[in-house]
C-alpha cells in the first residue's frame, strides 16, 4: 500500500454557468476562472490549517506489483474572475438585476449582481487505476513511472452570492469528474516517495446550491481542468512474504 499527501496548482477552462430559480432562469457564457493558491508558510505544514491549502490526499493498494487501485481527495479552489463582462441569455423577472444586462452582456465587476466560487473548495473524490512501471532500480533509489486514470463525485463547498441573497456556503453533492493522470515517483529505501504529477480532467456540476434553505435555486455548468501536483508519500506492506 502507499498513502499520499500534496499540494497543486490547478487552471480552469472557460465554461457557461446556468442559474435558474424563482424569476429567473439565464446562462452566462464563457465564465473566465482561476484556483486561489495560498501563500507558502506554516499552513502548509500545521495539520490544524491542512484544508485552507489546495491539497491531495491518495490511499493506494497494490492489485498487482504494477497496479494500484488508488483513492483519491483532490481539494482545488475555483474562483470566477470578478472583473469580466460576459454574454448574458435568459430572463430576469427583478428589474433592478435585469437592468445589468446591456446589450445582452453583463458586467460582473459589480458583486452586488454575482460572487461564485467553489472555494473550500472545488472538492474531487475519485477512485483510480494506475499502472506502474520501473525506470530505474538501484540500492536505495528507484523511480518509477505510473499512469492511469480516475472517476469521481464532485463535493464542494460552494460560495455563491447571487442577487443580494444570503450567501450560499455549503458542502453538497453537486455532480461527477472524471480524469487522466500521469506520475514520476521517486522512491527512496523502498519507502519513501516525492511524486510529481500531472492530471487533466473533466467536471460536470449540475446541482450547486445558490442560496440557502434548500430553495430550488441551483446552478450548473461543466469545463475541463488541468492540474500539476507534488507532494510525499509512503508505501509498505500489509502483510509479510512467504
Amino acid at each position: 500500500m502507499f498513502v499520499f499527501y500534496g499540494w497543486n496548482r490547478a487552471a480552469f477552462t472557460k465554461s457557461d454557468i446556468h442559474f435558474k430559480g424563482n424569476g429567473y432562469d439565464f446562462q452566462l457564457n464563457n465564465v473566465v476562472a482561476h484556483d486561489r493558491q495560498t501563500s507558502f508558510g506554516i499552513v502548509y505544514f500545521d495539520p490544524r490549517w491542512f484544508t485552507v491549502t489546495q491539497y491531495n490526499f491518495r490511499v493506494g493498494y497494490f492489485l498487482k506489483d504494477n497496479l494500484a487501485l488508488v483513492l483519491g481527495i483532490d481539494h482545488m479552489k475555483y474562483v470566477m474572475d470578478q472583473n469580466q463582462t460576459v454574454d448574458f441569455k435568459g430572463n430576469i423577472s427583478d428589474p433592478k438585476y435585469a437592468a445589468y444586462v446591456q446589450n445582452g452582456q453583463v458586467d460582473l465587476s459589480d458583486a452586488n449582481f454575482l460572487t461564485f466560487e467553489h472555494t473550500d473548495g472545488l472538492n474531487y473524490e475519485n477512485l483510480g487505476l494506475e499502472k506502474y512501471k520501473s525506470l530505474i532500480n538501484k540500492e536505495k533509489i528507484d523511480l518509477v513511472w505510473s499512469y492511469g486514470g480516475g472517476l469521481g463525485v464532485m463535493f464542494p463547498k460552494s460560495n455563491v452570492k447571487l442577487f443580494g441573497n444570503e450567501r450560499s456556503d455549503r458542502f453538497h453533492v453537486a455532480g461527477m469528474g472524471a480524469d487522466l493522470r500521469s506520475s514520476l515517483n521517486f522512491i527512496y529505501h523502498k519507502h519513501w516517495m516525492l511524486r510529481l504529477e500531472a492530471k487533466a480532467g473533466y467536471i460536470n456540476m449540475w446541482d450547486i446550491k445558490t442560496t440557502l434553505n434548500n430553495k430550488p435555486d441551483f446552478a450548473k455548468q461543466h469545463f475541463v481542468f488541468g492540474q500539476l501536483l507534488g507532494g510525499i508519500g509512503y508505501t509498505f506492506q500489509t502483510k509479510k512474504k512467504l
